[in-house]
């Protein structure tokens, strides 16, 4: 039976194709969403842009027919404008002119003709309120991905015949000689992975391990296990895995994904290796570290506030800051006794050019070469953004994606939906990303930090 898909502007606001994604079934957008789409094609930044490719997508059908009597979709079923309904009785308590309530009229009168009406928007309220007069409502999944208990986390445990261990840092070992035990106790191959990292347990003893990746069909060791990147030290597996991500240069591992709770140094991880690749190696891999961190919407519009760019975007360099001044002095009974020259440290970095900080809006458009790239908080990001991010990579630079899906500020973004996890899905196996998803057991902030990463 086929379905009319009323869409709410959300939806088309975060994902433009979406008119395209329905098949066969009949799409309806209410003229309260056209209103909203002609109210946002002026503003700045993505939200503008994507109304606009909306619009123009909505020009081309109208050229090919009347919009009002429908259209036909060249993927598929109809599309068509709704004007009426505007009488529809909804519950006395509900305003009548808001555009959710609108909507909603016309989901009511369309299902009250018969048809089989579903609301698609990305707002749960809407949904709720859909619920209570009877209306079925979903939010738009095409763009989701799993959920985050079965996102890859770029890690896996296998065993490997014992004898193995002694040719191991020479040669590696071949994939097929490594394997899981099921529930069933039986072997099981493991499927090749490009770049996954491998916890290797000898098959005589589960407490002799070896940590490795997956480069070709062989398990090899870890390049930089040794390597303490501007004096970082690792502390536990997962940083062994990320500090080897973050080390390796451009051409081997352009794209670095890593997702994990709060405490697990992944920002901090990610400037030590930047700083020591920069400022410690005679030929600098990179030119500079630049630090992007949205603040909650991909382009929100910081033209208004006072001030140069940097200092508009400071308030969202906090958490930067906080493991700059942990980088740059290793004493720690010292480090805070002279705030004024621990801050004078900092400040050399950024006026040296060593690091410098842009708002997200300004990396669209551009082509970025030769740069260590940390975008902080990267769950805040759409699937689009992100896909911005990385599509201006130039030669020479490592893009390194960091964030916890579990911590989003988005209003319309969740633990399938964001930036961070799509970019995460749709790269696994790629031969150019390294990814790793820290453990909560791999909490180094502190004791308290650890037992609430559990807890709570």
């Amino acid at each position: 039976m086929l379905k009319t898909y009323v869409l709410d502007t959300n939806v088309l606001i975060q994902a433009p194709h979406a008119l395209r994604s329905f098949e066969d079934n009949n799409v309806v957008l209410p003229v309260a969403v056209l209103e909203e789409l002609d109210r946002l094609k002026n503003e700045d930044g993505e939200r503008g842009a994507n109304a606009r490719q909306v619009i123009r997508y909505l020009e081309s059908l109208r050229e090919t027919g009347n919009l009002l009597e429908g259209v036909t979709l060249p993927e598929g079923g109809t599309l068509r404008l709704e004007t009426n309904h505007s009488d529809i009785k909804l519950p006395d308590s509900w305003r009548d002119n808001t555009s959710d309530n609108r909507i909603l009229k016309v989901c009511r009168g369309i299902a009250e003709n018969g048809q089989k009406t579903v609301l698609v928007t990305k707002d749960i309220v809407a949904r709720i309120k859909a619920q209570i007069i009877g209306i079925q409502a979903e939010d738009f999944t095409t763009d989701q991905v799993a959920s985050i208990r079965e996102q890859y986390t770029g890690r896996t445990h296998a065993y490997i015949p014992d004898h193995l261990f002694e040719t191991f840092k020479s040669t590696g070992v071949p994939l097929e000689d490594c394997y899981k035990i099921n529930e069933t106790h039986e072997r099981q191959e493991i499927p090749p992975i490009p770049n996954q990292f491998f916890i290797l347990h000898s098959d005589l003893s589960e407490k002799k391990t070896v940590l490795g990746k997956l480069l070709g069909e062989r398990v090899v060791p870890l390049e930089f296990t040794h390597t303490q990147p501007f004096g970082v030290i690792t502390r536990n597996v997962g940083q062994r895995f990320m500090q080897e991500a973050l080390m390796l240069d451009a051409e081997q591992a352009p794209l670095v994904i890593i997702k994990g709770t709060a405490g697990t140094a992944k920002t901090f991880f990610a400037l030590a290796a930047g700083l020591e690749q920069i400022m410690e190696y005679a030929d600098p891999k990179y030119r500079k570290i630049l630090i992007c961190r949205p603040n909650v919407q991909f382009d929100e519009d910081i033209g208004y506030l006072p001030g140069t760019e940097q200092e508009k975007i400071a308030p969202m360099l906090r958490p930067i800051i906080d493991n700059l001044e942990i980088l740059v002095d290793r004493n720690e009974k010292e480090r805070y006794r002279n705030e004024r020259e621990l801050k004078g440290k900092i400040d050399e970095l950024f006026d040296r050019g060593f690091i410098t900080a842009e708002a997200m809006n300004f990396i669209r458009g551009r082509s970025i070469t030769k740069t260590y790239l940390v975008i902080d908080e990267a769950q805040n990001l759409t699937p689009k953004q992100v896909k911005g991010v990385i599509t201006r990579v130039g030669k020479g630079t490592k893009v390194v994606l960091l964030g916890d899906p579990q911590q989003i500020d988005h209003p319309l973004l969740d633990e399938r939906t964001n930036g961070l996890s799509y970019a995460a899905e749709k790269m696994k196996g790629s031969t150019r990303c390294f990814q790793i998803t820290m453990q909560h057991d791999e909490c180094e902030r502190s004791d308290l930090a650890l037992e609430a990463a559990a807890r709570m």
